[in-house]
């Protein structure tokens, strides 16, 4: 089985990273989630109620991301994929990719990436 639900790059504004100045002036960020659930039951039924919302799934993604700090993207990822496996037990596993466009490196680049995936023991 591999029915997924994925969305795509969620822009929020936010002060994650190490430096005073990322806390201060904040920045841009993308997040991307892959949930992996089964849809079946959803596809022949056409009920929501067979399935995860995809708004609820950005909302918690974008609550945690601007409510919170975070030093690392790493703790904003893993903090936002424990948050949908315990709110929806439909959900095997989630990838949760953030993407930091300016991160602050001497060098010239699109940005910088973290993707985790965690799933239920």
């Amino acid at each position: 089985m591999s029915d997924h639900i994925r969305v795509h790059r969620i822009a929020v504004f936010a002060r994650h990273g190490l430096l005073e100045e990322e806390a201060r002036l904040g920045q841009r960020f993308y997040i991307s989630l892959d949930a992996v659930l089964d849809l079946a039951a959803a596809g022949r039924s056409d009920d929501v109620a067979e399935t995860v919302s995809y708004a609820d799934l950005t909302e918690i993604a974008v609550g945690i991301a601007t409510e919170r700090r975070f030093k690392l993207i790493e703790a904003l990822a893993e903090t936002i994929a424990a948050e949908i496996l315990a709110r929806f037990a439909r959900i095997r596993t989630i990838t949760v990719a953030v993407d930091k466009p300016s991160a602050p490196i001497p060098a010239i680049l699109d940005g910088v990436t973290v993707a985790i995936t965690r799933g239920r023991a």
